[in-house]
């Protein structure tokens, strides 16, 4: 049985994915009127998860929740020492670069265990005509040789990286409204995932796109678009995740996560 006379541990989670809400509620105190086959929280923990604050509606996960940014890696060591954060997780976007490093820069200042949650990346497979870049610039360069009509997936946040392609028509789907710079020639679709591959196959059709153009999200959410083009011979630019940064252990989803924290937090118990 846990110690009465301590606290709970506390458990930050950088949250904002699909990932982030079901650790959440594995982790925080189950709340009155949840479903049966929800899973079993763990014992004893108080869950926090940050949100960056950049959708308008967010789904909001289980335990606290916090919105807003921490003010960089000084700003979120404080806050981690300020809360007595025991334990922190970054399952952000995989493409959340600059949090994940604020986060690892945090962790070592405030000598709090650290431990990234990444889905596994998309593969191509046979029929998939991909074009790997390593950043939103290389796609926007790529694609004059490849397309007229493109469909943009990247998110509302990089389109300044398009917005010198006069010459090109853009579908751009966010789930927020973007803001200039954009593309001259766009037509915004507000939407979110999961999304099927019926649905995917009747936009490109209707928008007759001939290029598509997304992030190694890696989510089965989103993941229709490409089953789609592949069937439609549409060419398909790939934009490659950074990596996690050096140092920081990996695993793929909640639940090696919940086995984490309780090797964590069991080694911290003996002592």
């Amino acid at each position: 049985m846990p110690d009465a006379a301590r606290p709970p541990r506390h458990v930050l989670i950088l949250g904002g994915t699909t990932e982030a809400r079901r650790l959440a509620a594995r982790l925080a105190p189950e709340p009155a009127g949840a479903p049966e086959h929800a899973p079993a929280p763990e014992p004893a923990l108080r869950v926090t998860t940050s949100l960056a604050g950049r959708v308008a509606a967010p789904r909001l996960p289980a335990g606290e929740v916090r919105i807003g940014g921490f003010g960089g890696p000084e700003g979120l060591a404080r806050w981690l020492r300020e809360h007595a954060v025991d334990a922190l997780i970054d399952a952000t976007h995989p493409f959340a670069d600059t949090i994940s490093h604020n986060a690892a820069l945090a962790a070592a200042t405030a000598h709090v265990p650290l431990l990234a949650v990444r889905r596994p990346g998309w593969v191509p497979g046979p029929g998939d005509a991909w074009h790997q870049v390593t950043s939103l610039d290389e796609a926007a360069a790529a694609l004059p040789a490849l397309g007229t009509r493109v469909f943009l997936t990247t998110g509302r946040m990089g389109l300044a990286h398009f917005a010198h392609l006069t010459g090109l028509w853009f579908l751009v789907r966010s789930v927020d409204a973007p803001e200039p710079p954009h593309p001259p020639r766009m037509e915004v679709l507000l939407d979110r995932g999961p999304f099927t591959v019926e649905g995917e196959r009747a936009l490109l059709r209707a928008h007759r796109i001939d290029v598509l153009v997304t992030k190694d999200s890696g989510a089965a959410a989103t993941a229709a678009k490409l089953t789609a083009a592949r069937e439609a011979g549409v060419p398909v630019v790939v934009v490659r995740r950074p990596p996690v940064p050096d140092g920081v252990p990996v695993v793929e989803g909640p639940e090696a996560a919940a086995e984490w924290l309780r090797g964590l937090f069991s080694a911290a118990g003996s002592h």
